[in-house]
């Protein structure tokens, strides 16, 4: 449709001077764009946008129409002293520098002030890529040198971008500009194997013949970004008055001396004022809408249909179909595409199934070419290089005692390496890195530092002994009422639905692999007869939503009722609003119970719920007061568990003993956590991130109304908007004037929670809606709400929220397609103490990280009473991992589930030598089975490679870990495939 256009009368006629296009709607112009750049085929096309937002709206409208451009992003650094661009940032414009260094024909959007941005020049960009291919000859020496010159950093272990590690004849290099590091294998001096690896587990993902790494610097610009365009290149300026554009777009007129010309004109689709539903239920905008479509189809018009995916498709076919509109006359295809558009000259329709369905898509981000690392959940082994000298740990066999480091022992004339712990009176334990499996991070209550075991006595014996009494009578209590639940049969849904195969094919976005195994165990924990009791734990904005969306409509479609509870009432009416848009097609009706609602109509509502009118009702804690009595209730959805306090999450239990329970959190807390991990819970983790988000760039800072004034002031440059969080409300009104002042053109207003209802909510639906610049609030905006326009926080006074709140605050912002900034502000004084605690929300700030919060937040505030104070003695004196492990086994036995204690069979052979002091000082040639430190250079590498080996289970992992060491540190030696061996006997 794009050549045609572009081939077209008045097209050809504009491409014969200097081709100018007015009177072009928004919605258009990334359409008659690939018309220019398709003309201009053999012409490098640089399209100038007036801002970041325009420039994200053209680039995905390219790639829409199938056009191939490249994305050359502005380098945003935050005004904070210190403050260094985000290296994936830089990387993206690197690979568009390098990509025009090798004279490829090129389709570039960027902003009219990047043009100004300073870059390296073609020549130095194209002399700094050092290429490397199998089979090419490498000096390993030279190539260090190289790397280190260029500015990477060498480590242990490569895990951020500019780092190199060197482990024998392997080389990991994560390059400025690649989407993946590289692992370059030697054999001698020649390059055996080049493999892009996942810096999660460490493992190869792709085998390359060939690839590069940048040896240049950053930083050093000698050139503009303008300097790049040449003479033959064609200049399409899109309303950025730009001087010497070749091309022009603009949505109005084109200065000039003659009338308004348009020929070329391009005008937004009638369709636009569609609500969620308003296209099956108004009759009335209905048939004019489809009149529009017939009238077109009679004048010979071609009309193509856009759907973001095959279910939107079909569903508009059937409603054509259905009001005798000839759909073979309709082209149909999928893209992205939010709004339609009308060329009345060409005599051409695009509709957008978002448009007709009033269902908008938000704005996704562009593909970053990068595939970002993925933060697991889960509880990892200790990482010996986190610990630092002092921290207190547990021993299995031995009871708590104090990391003293790493140390290396001479025994009968041999070096031998071992972690130090310090017991009472001093006593120390010399551990050898073979058995540090045994060793676990002290996690206990609070801020009190326990007691060290002495080495020798039976008491730590007897502390365990006592906790696993303990903790067998608290896991019996606790599994009572599951047991009660599981007892008594619970509804049993039945399959699947026609409608919900349809309803599910409708979801606008692409589920995520984790998303679709949550779903599919939510439907199975549904069809069975045991009431379910599941945990969903994702980030924010990683599609927990959904999941309780397709739970709830199962329920619905198997004749129950659903309740959502909702800890704020802001969050209540954001989850009403997505769900009626979601079943807005389908005869189900949803209700919302909160204080937003009159009295009046909150008795309407809850004799709705009474009768069964009403099929599924969100509401606040109201729907758990003894007033409300449901008809056939069949699903209890509670979100962001970890805002409601035990008392109600207990009433909760007694009042719906049979009824499935499904539990959404971003960072549950450690006791919900521990009690999904340990198995009384059912838990299912998404901790993929949708495509295209970004992670939050957190900053940690002194508070600085210059640093305010220019995070506001950035924000609103890209047209986007600002939350600032101020948790006090007697003095939130004099902060909205030290901001007014500070940025005068900005539109302030306040939210809180001690403001009239309907107050409160007229403003958050003009924040919402865009009408608001900035909202100074205080907590009310943490829970859930949903607003991708805004994508900067300021906390001020970040010292006084816990780690997990201080994540939900974040994962406010960042879930459009720009770069999202935390500011975490915190008082002068505090800036060396607070930062230890904020610290850790820095260090995960990479996407699902929620479970890591958790676990830090547990870490650094201590056990507290989360399994009540019966038991917070026994976890003091063993400490929480192992509480928790005793509880699992605890759990697992009285499940009546076979107890599978960690095998502990030790296997002595006088020939083998299993560590490198015995072999060495050994006069009979004992066979060497360790890991051995030329193999495995660093000790903390080491010791993570022996307790991955201790937690081997069968036959199966053991194969596994040997091909990760084979991948990541090269052949195996002959001790290391002894070591194996021994391990599979």
């Amino acid at each position: 449709m794009v050549g045609e256009v572009a081939g077209s009368k008045s097209f050809s006629s504009r491409f014969r001077k200097r081709p100018c296009f007015e009177q072009v709607c928004e919605a258009a112009q990334p359409f008659v764009a690939a018309c220019i750049v398709q003309h201009y085929a053999a012409r490098n096309c640089w399209l100038i946008c007036p801002d970041s937002r325009r420039q994200e709206e053209i680039f995905n409208g390219l790639l829409n129409w199938e056009t191939k451009a490249w994305f050359f992003p502005e380098l945003e650094i935050p005004a904070v002293e210190g403050a260094v661009p985000d290296p994936e940032v830089v990387a993206e414009r690197l690979t568009v520098l390098q990509r025009l260094s090798e004279g490829k024909r090129a389709v570039v959007v960027v902003t009219k002030t990047a043009l100004d941005d300073a870059v390296p020049n073609r020549e130095q960009v194209g002399r700094q890529s050092f290429r490397v291919r199998r089979g090419q000859a490498l000096d390993r020496a030279a190539f260090v040198e190289s790397l280190l010159k260029s500015g990477y950093q060498q480590v242990a272990q490569v895990s951020a971008r500019g780092e190199f590690a060197v482990r024998g004849g392997i080389i990991d290099v994560f390059s400025w500009q690649h989407a993946l590091p590289l692992r370059i294998e030697l054999f001698g001096d020649e390059i055996d194997s080049l493999r892009e690896f996942d810096l999660d587990d460490q493992t190869a993902v792709q085998v390359m013949d060939r690839s590069e790494v940048f040896l240049g610097e950053l930083e050093a610009g000698d050139v503009s970004l303008q300097d790049y365009i040449r003479s033959g290149d064609l200049i399409i300026d899109i309303e950025s008055d730009h001087e010497d554009a070749g091309a022009r777009i603009s949505s109005g007129a084109l200065e000039g001396d003659g009338p308004e010309d348009y020929e070329t004109a391009f005008f937004p689709s009638s369709f636009h004022d569609f609500e969620a539903g308003d296209f099956l239920v108004e009759e009335t905008k209905r048939e004019q809408a489809l009149e529009q479509i017939r009238q077109w189809l009679t004048e010979g018009w071609r009309i193509l249909a856009v759907c973001h995916n095959e279910g939107e498709s079909e569903r508009l076919r059937d409603v054509l179909g259905d009001n005798e509109i000839d759909i073979d006359q309709i082209a149909f295809a999928l893209g992205d595409l939010n709004h339609g558009f009308t060329y009345e000259t060409g005599k051409l329709a695009v509709l957008s199934d978002a448009e007709i369905f009033g269902r908008y898509q938000s704005p996704s981000a562009r593909r970053l070419a990068l595939r970002r690392s993925r933060l697991r959940g889960g509880r990892l082994p200790v990482d010996f290089s986190e610990l630092i000298e002092g921290d207190y740990v547990v021993h299995l066999e031995y009871g708590i005692a104090k990391y003293n480091g790493i140390r290396k022992l001479k025994q009968e004339g041999a070096e031998t390496e071992c972690v130090v712990l310090e017991f009472a009176d001093d006593a120390k334990l010399y551990v050898p890195f073979e058995q540090t499996f045994l060793i676990s991070r002290y996690v206990g209550l609070g801020k009190r530092f326990p007691a060290l075991s002495s080495l020798g006595d039976s008491r730590w014996a007897k502390a365990k002994k006592a906790a696993e009494t303990a903790v067998f009578d608290y896991a019996a209590r606790m599994l009572k009422l599951q047991a009660e639940r599981n007892a008594l049969n619970g509804y049993q849904f039945p399959p699947d639905t026609k409608w919900q195969a349809e309803f599910e094919a409708s979801f606008l976005y692409k589920e995520t692999p984790d998303q679709l195994t949550a779903i599919e165990d939510t439907k199975r924990d549904l069809q069975s007869e045991q009431p379910m009791d599941r945990l969903i734990c994702g980030d924010v904005g990683f599609g927990k939503t959904e999941v309780a969306i397709r739970a709830a409509f199962k329920a619905v479609m198997g004749g129950k009722q659903v309740a959502l509870l909702a800890p704020t009432t802001v969050l209540a009416q954001q989850h009403y609003k997505t769900f009626r848009e979601r079943v807005s097609d389908y005869p189900v009706t949803v209700g919302m119970l909160s204080r937003f609602l009159s009295v009046g109509e909150q008795r309407k509502t809850i004799q709705a719920i009474r009768d069964g009118s009403l099929d599924i009702v969100i509401g606040t804690h109201r729907l758990i007061s003894s007033d409300i009595e449901f008809k056939d209730l069949g699903l209890v959805v509670v979100d962001e568990e970890q805002r409601f306090g035990v008392r109600h999450k207990e009433r909760l239990k007694e009042r719906f003993k049979l009824v499935d329970v499904l539990t959404l959190s971003a960072t549950p807390i450690p006791r919900t956590l521990y009690l999904s991990l340990v198995g009384a819970k059912d838990m299912s983790v998404i901790e993929t991130p949708p495509p295209n988000r970004l992670p939050v760039e957190t900053i940690i800072c002194a508070y600085d109304e210059r640093v305010i004034r220019d995070a506001i002031q950035r924000e609103l440059k890209r047209r986007g908007q600002v939350y600032f969080l101020h948790n006090r409300i007697y003095s939130i009104y004099r902060v909205k004037e030290r901001i007014e002042a500070l940025c005068p053109g900005a539109r302030v207003e306040i939210g809180h929670g001690q403001m009239v209802e309907e107050e409160l909510e007229e403003v958050m639906r003009r924040f919402v809606e865009g009408e608001i610049d900035v909202l100074i609030s205080t907590t009310i905006v943490e829970s859930g709400l949903d607003i991708p326009n805004a994508n900067t926080i300021i906390i001020d006074r970040a010292d006084r929220f816990g780690l997990a709140d201080l994540y939900q605050l974040r994962g406010r912002v960042g879930r459009a397609q720009h770069k999202a900034y935390a500011y975490l502000l915190l008082p002068r004084e505090l800036m060396g103490g607070a930062r230890r605690r904020i610290n850790a929300i820095k260090q995960y700030s990479g996407l699902g990280a929620g479970f890591k919060i958790a676990m830090r937040d547990l870490e650094i505030r201590g056990a507290g009473n989360i399994l009540g104070t019966a038991q917070s003695g026994h976890i003091t004196n063993v400490g929480f991992e192992l509480y928790c492990h005793l509880l699992q086994q605890a759990i697992e036995k009285l499940k009546g589930k076979e107890a599978k204690p960690r095998s502990e069979a030790h296997l002595r052979l006088d020939f083998v030598a299993t560590n490198e002091s015995e072999f060495v000082s050994s006069t009979d040639g004992k066979a060497p089975a360790f890991i051995t430190a030329d193999y495995i250079p660093q000790p903390h590498l080491r010791i993570q490679a022996y307790k991955k080996l201790a937690a081997v289970a069968n036959i199966e992992q053991l194969q596994k870990l040997e091909a990760e060491w084979r991948d990541r540190f090269g052949p195996l030696p002959l001790a290391v495939q002894n070591l194996l061996k021994m391990n599979e006997i």
